[in-house]
């Protein structure tokens, strides 16, 4: 790639004439498209005779240009499964008159006994995906994913197909529900269903929560099918209370693949029968939920002493788990060590939880039990001295799938660094790993603590030559003091 800056070009300059001069030629698929939405009679008249190809390219067209009647009718003889109306909505431009009218023409299918004979529409689908629908029927192959686009890890999903109503309309959506209302487009996508609820089910894959309204939240779970629901973010701070309302619709959510939770506050003005009682509510749901694969748990400090109770009930097999600045028990390490749902676990994530003045023991016998599967291993700031370290080597040394494995911000030596090294690289997939610099380094010694350290990271040099794959070693500058 080349990048020009600094620079301007001349309206004279002879480079802008002939990039001015350039014309894109119409292909007959658009020629055919613009004739048809000149004659609106005729387009109408002749959709049920055209061939199905050309009704993508025709419909996103019509789209394009706001030809109501056209959309209206098209939805009536759509020949596909799936209409993916979202991937055609561009954020914060309005809708809302596209929207009324596919509804409407969805409306006189509902009311309608007979359909017409290539009519196969059952989902209506106003996520923001499935771009590349409309793109490759209309031809379009230069629209791709924008590069350096970061993506959570993807869940392979493995929960059952769930039962539609019958003769039922499914209708997708990804719902924020924030302190302020709903936009115009999904309150009446609500106040929509509400009123057809018998003939159809209104589906949400993606729920993310940033609002402590509970009353507003629980209108808007209760028009939903919860049974779709396969992700769910809370991101802001919710009292224990509101958390227990909201358990049983989570409960409810059988195909759950992913939770995030993140900063539940418990009053000073509860008392410790309350609060037993709320985290009862809360980690009781968690039997129901049989396809759960990431738990991702944020100051939740809340559960320390208790979960026990969320771990007896995580049965499932989980994939990533993440406990983060937050504070837990040795009882707390013992059950998560027994946890039935973590034979499988391939991300573990405990930075911020303090393990200092906590027997290394349940963590050894954790970091056995997921040898087998464990990939990313993320233990930055949990303050684990060398002794604990030290037990912790040989159950480190048997993660033989490990890919990343972070230790930043523990206080380490320079002795139990050397022997830590010497037990990764042992992990033959070991790429990426991370550590503080030893704190002996800025002592009264530092000098020959310093020498030491580069001999290790020449032997480190030298070991890597042999591998099939790049490692990174990567020390930060600032030293964590014990």
């Amino acid at each position: 790639m080349v990048t020009y800056s600094g620079g301007t070009l001349d309206h004279q300059s002879p480079y802008r004439s002939v990039k001015m001069s350039l014309h894109v030629t119409p292909t007959l698929l658009q020629l055919a498209m613009q004739s048809l939405l000149r004659d609106e009679a005729l387009a109408i008249s002749a959709l049920q005779d055209l061939p199905m190809e050309l009704l993508p390219p025709l419909f996103k067209d019509a789209f394009t240009h706001k030809r109501l009647n056209i959309l209206r009718k098209m939805v009536q003889v759509w020949p596909f499964p799936c209409l993916p109306l979202g991937g055609l909505m561009k954020m914060k431009t309005p809708y809302l008159d596209i929207l009324q009218t596919v509804l409407d023409g969805i409306d006189a299918l509902l009311d309608q006994n007979t359909h017409p004979r290539n009519y196969k529409l059952q989902v209506l689908d106003l996520r923001a995906l499935h771009k590349d629908f409309w793109t490759v029927w209309a031809g379009d192959t230069t629209t791709s994913c924008a590069p350096g686009v970061k993506c959570r890890r993807k869940i392979q999903k493995r929960g059952p197909k769930i039962e539609a109503k019958q003769n039922s309309l499914k209708v997708f959506i990804d719902l924020y529900l924030k302190p302020r209302a709903l936009d115009t487009c999904l309150s009446y996508v609500f106040l929509w269903a509400k009123e057809r609820k018998a003939l159809l089910q209104l589906g949400c894959k993606k729920l993310k929560i940033n609002t402590v309204a509970i009353q507003n939240i629980v209108k808007i779970l209760e028009m939903l099918d919860l049974d779709y629901v396969e992700e769910v973010e809370v991101c802001c701070t919710w009292k224990l209370s509101t958390l227990a309302i909201f358990a049983p619709y989570l409960g409810r959510m059988k195909n759950l693949l992913s939770i995030i939770l993140s900063h539940i506050h418990v009053p000073a003005s509860i008392t410790p029968e309350e609060e037993k009682q709320l985290v009862s509510q809360f980690t009781s749901q968690f039997s129901n939920l049989q396809y759960l694969q990431d738990l991702s748990l944020d100051s939740i400090d809340f559960l320390k002493g208790q979960m026990d109770q969320l771990f007896r009930c995580l049965e499932v097999p989980l994939e990533i788990l993440s406990i983060t600045d937050s504070k837990m028990s040795e009882s707390d390490l013992q059950s998560l060590s027994q946890c039935p749902g973590i034979r499988q676990l391939k991300h573990l994530n405990l930075s911020g939880v303090i393990l200092t003045d906590i027997s290394p023991e349940p963590l050894r016998v954790l970091l056995e039990r997921v040898a087998a599967t464990l990939k990313t291993l993320d233990l930055e700031n949990c303050m684990i001295m060398d002794s604990q370290l030290d037990v912790l080597l040989p159950a480190l040394s048997q993660c033989a799938q490990l890919i990343m494995f972070n230790y930043l911000r523990n206080p380490i030596s320079v002795a139990i660094l050397e022997r830590l090294l010497h037990h990764t690289s042992r992990l033959n997939y070991l790429s990426l790993e991370m550590y503080s610099t030893p704190w002996e380094i800025y002592g009264a010694q530092g000098a020959s603590y310093h020498k030491r350290l580069e001999q290790l990271r020449e032997e480190l040099s030298k070991a890597m030559q042999h591998l099939e794959h790049n490692r990174t070693v990567w020390f930060s500058v600032a030293p964590c003091l014990p």
